[in-house]
């Protein structure tokens, strides 16, 4: 599914256009089902009444609520947009970590729990809102599309934590872009994943794509017919039997591209609800252990994966720019808890 690029028109009449076409392999499936799981935050009866009112068609052609849809049909949405979503990004005071600000760009630490753009459910309270206050002025955006995110060069999860740097200027923001579109970014992240890693460093490669049957999740397609290039490079820091620390380098940049590769590697982040990594993966099932794993949840109630360095050439200056951050106080402290573990039950692998 993707967006479409906005027209001056369509702007003007605030229209949302998707286009979705269904897999090869899909059984007959009610249309307000079947989008029901492709279509974030929105329900059912939203999709009922889109129908009938015509904003929804199947291979170019009105249908009715009850149609169900059938291998390679292409179902295009031209939904008026939830009018309670804000055209216009509001200043709000929300404290920003900035570690590097001059007259081109800014360099922040980005807390868990931030969301870093307003989008359906996060319409407030972003990063981007803070970032406007914080300037107070409006912020550069990619090309000429207003849903492009205002500032943005890249984005973190909400629940991940660490470094990312955001254009003051057009120019900036268009050499930033640039670099990343050639992957000279240096970027370099940590994460506490489930097991002990089978190998001490190694490259996963897979293409990324939205999972055929659930769309909140991302998907690795192995053989490359479907979804996005993508390289994660990753080196064991430590190993404590039950979990690791892992170092993981990007090639690429694809959503949610550490969490699903580690995740197909068999040891996905840990407390990672999205991909199973807030079950136990690893170790028994007694109630002390289990009471322990739960403890650790509470200690990092999110996944725990932290950008911890950035690197790029300055737009303006063209000097090297390097930046390190320190895990933060959730993630110290989980690794810290698991490494205490390990030593006093120090286990034969």
């Amino acid at each position: 599914m993707k967006e479409e690029e906005f027209n001056e028109d369509q702007e003007e009449e605030l229209f949302t256009h998707l286009t979705v076409k269904v897999d090869p392999g899909q059984e007959p499936l009610r249309i307000d089902r079947f989008l029901l799981h492709r279509v974030e935050k929105i329900s059912r009866n939203r999709i009922q009444n889109a129908i009938t009112e015509g904003f929804i068609r199947v291979n170019g052609q009105l249908v009715k609520p009850n149609y169900k849809v059938r291998p390679s049909d292409e179902v295009t949405i031209a939904m008026p947009r939830d009018p309670s979503i804000p055209q216009e990004i509001l200043p709000e005071d929300i404290p920003l970590d900035i570690v590097y600000e001059d007259d081109h760009l800014i360099v922040l630490n980005k807390q868990p729990g931030l969301v870093v753009h307003p989008g359906i459910g996060n319409y407030h309270g972003t990063l981007v809102n803070g970032l406007v206050y914080h300037l107070n002025k409006d912020l550069p955006v990619l090309g000429t599309n207003p849903a492009n995110r205002p500032g943005l060069v890249h984005r973190l999860d909400k629940d991940t934590s660490g470094l990312m740097v955001t254009a003051k200027t057009e120019y900036t923001m268009s050499h930033l872009a640039e670099q990343f579109f050639r992957r000279t970014i240096l970027r370099s992240y940590e994460a506490l994943v489930w097991g002990s890693v089978e190998t001490t460093e190694g490259t996963i490669e897979g293409h990324i794509g939205r999972h055929p049957t659930n769309r909140m999740q991302m998907f690795v397609y192995p053989e490359g017919d479907q979804g996005k290039h993508a390289v994660t490079h990753f080196k064991v820091l430590e190993d404590y039997y039950y979990v690791s620390l892992v170092k993981c380098k990007l090639e690429t940049g694809r959503t949610h591209q550490i969490r699903v590769h580690m995740n197909y590697l068999g040891h996905p982040v840990f407390n990672d609800s999205r991909y199973g990594g807030n079950a136990i993966r690893k170790g028994t099932i007694h109630n002390k252990y289990k009471q322990f794993v739960l403890n650790c949840f509470a200690i990092c109630p999110r996944q725990a994966l932290h950008a911890k360095t950035l690197g790029f050439i300055h737009p303006v200056t063209e000097k090297e720019m390097y930046f390190e951050s320190r895990l933060p106080d959730d993630m110290a402290d989980l690794i810290e808890k698991w490494r205490n573990y390990y030593k006093s039950k120090a286990p034969e692998k």
